[in-house]
């Protein structure tokens, strides 16, 4: 074990160099720019996620597609792995963790956009999609497209299961002493309740538990802001300054390189968010709408909650509570995490188990629809069931890991599925460029695709 964990370190400081944060962040830069800063639509967009159009064509409507996207990206990531990106890159990581999702608005925007464009109805009437599917019919490509296919069905036993079982098992462990082995069979037999019955099974959970999960959250780190107010403009000028200065850090933290917070906090970013991993899409294409820029938006919403609030919220809540509490540890993520939370008064400690609990159950539903995806488009439908039962089976394997392993396997699997579909959203980009003409800058969103020239 120690010895993959050493070679998976090795690999994942390899895809995660100076290339990766170029092409990713370049990217984002480039969409927004091209695009003309869909940002400034995000209110538009979050309308239009919580709006029926039930007469388009799809299997789930726009806001269950965004809730189980969100149920997949709102996990671990915006907890503990916002407080690892700290531990390991300094404060100045929260800043690159945000801007990965600021701009990687643009990004999903376009990821959502390619997969209503390319969606495919199986013979079984379905509405399926995804980079894949933009690969091999915008590009022709077909043989990237198998590898993201591969590489998605890999990832979703990283960072969609086995990372967020442990998750769960460690948090269950040191809340309530609970055996991770009980922990990993009865998160096992509620991960087949729900995932035996398919998108609309997981869709209709989603709904219901990501609005729940993150009101509460979100209460909770706006008491703990609260409480230190007094910090709150010292962490924010911290996170600013070291995001830039190697050793501006101090206030308790050791001061990391700006390669560090930035190597941390991009792929603590994008594992939070997923804009630019092309795991989002394949969900969105499922969804019921008119045209490809009204899905593209709603999409584009989901990196606006998840790290621009909830990543945000999370990071200065640990900064200043750090700067509050000296005595804090900062050595781990999750102790990290946990002992920031513990300043609320009796709530505290139960608040961010639930949280962790329900964000990490939430995520292995979400992407257990990814890989079944994934399966369908390598091997056919007749797959999906054999992969569900794998998948299930992952749950209680990633209850028992060691964690470090468990990380650095899902930062590899990141990368690898991020190469592919970001070359197919540069590659595409003229089509981009051409849909959101057609239905955002001339006002035709409320058009569908038959109608509009």
């Amino acid at each position: 074990m120690e010895t993959l964990n050493d070679f998976l370190t090795e690999l994942s400081g390899l895809l995660w160099g100076w290339p990766m944060i170029i092409l990713l962040l370049g990217t984002h830069l480039y969409l927004t720019i091209i695009l003309r800063f869909p940002q400034r639509w995000i209110f538009k967009a979050i309308c239009l996620s919580v709006a029926k159009d039930t007469e388009a064509k799809g299997d789930v409507s726009q806001f269950a597609s965004l809730a189980t996207a969100l149920a997949a990206t709102i996990g671990t990531g915006n907890i503990v792995g916002v407080a690892t990106a700290i531990t390991l890159g300094g404060p100045g990581a929260v800043l690159w963790c945000w801007l990965t999702g600021v701009f990687g608005i643009s990004t999903k925007y376009a990821e959502g956009l390619l997969a209503i464009k390319y969606r495919k109805t199986t013979p079984h009437g379905k509405m399926i999609g995804g980079p894949m599917y933009a690969l091999e019919y915008g590009l022709g490509w077909k043989w990237l497209a198998v590898l993201f296919a591969v590489f998605t069905a890999c990832a979703s036993f990283g960072i969609g299961n086995t990372v967020q079982a442990n998750a769960i098992s460690t948090v269950s462990y040191e809340a309530y002493h609970i055996s991770p082995y009980l922990t990993g069979a009865v998160v096992c037999l509620l991960t087949a309740a729900v995932v035996l019955g398919g998108v609309k099974s997981i869709a209709r959970v989603c709904s219901m538990l990501v609005p729940f999960m993150a009101f509460f959250y979100v209460i909770g780190c706006i008491y703990i802001i609260g409480a230190n107010a007094a910090y709150v403009w010292p962490a924010l000028k911290l996170i600013v300054v070291s995001a830039f200065s190697p050793q501006a850090a101090g206030g308790g933290f050791a001061g990391g390189s700006i390669m560090m917070a930035a190597r941390f906090g991009i792929a603590r970013g994008l594992f939070s968010n997923e804009s630019g991993m092309g795991s989002a899409p394949i969900v969105a294409a499922a969804a019921q709408t008119r045209n490809p820029v009204r899905q593209a938006l709603v999409s584009s919403s989901g990196t606006f909650w998840d790290t621009v609030v909830i990543c945000a919220l999370t990071g200065i809540v640990i900064v200043s509570s750090v700067l509050a509490y000296p005595d804090i540890s900062f050595d781990n993520g999750a102790v990290l995490t946990r002992t920031a939370f513990s300043k609320i008064p009796v709530v505290g400690t139960p608040l961010l188990t639930f949280g962790l609990l329900t964000f990490a159950f939430s995520t292995i539903l979400g992407w257990c629809y990814y890989g079944e995806r994934a399966v369908e488009y390598l091997k056919g439908h007749h797959w999906v069931m054999v992969y569900r039962i794998l998948y299930i089976l992952a749950v209680f394997v990633g209850s028992i890991l060691n964690l470090s392993v468990v990380w650095n396997l899902a930062d590899c699997m990141n990368a690898l599925m991020a190469i592919p579909n970001l070359i197919s959203l540069l590659a595409l980009s003229g089509v981009l460029i051409h849909e959101t003409r057609k239905y955002l800058w001339r006002g035709h969103l409320d058009k569908d695709m038959a109608t509009t020239a």
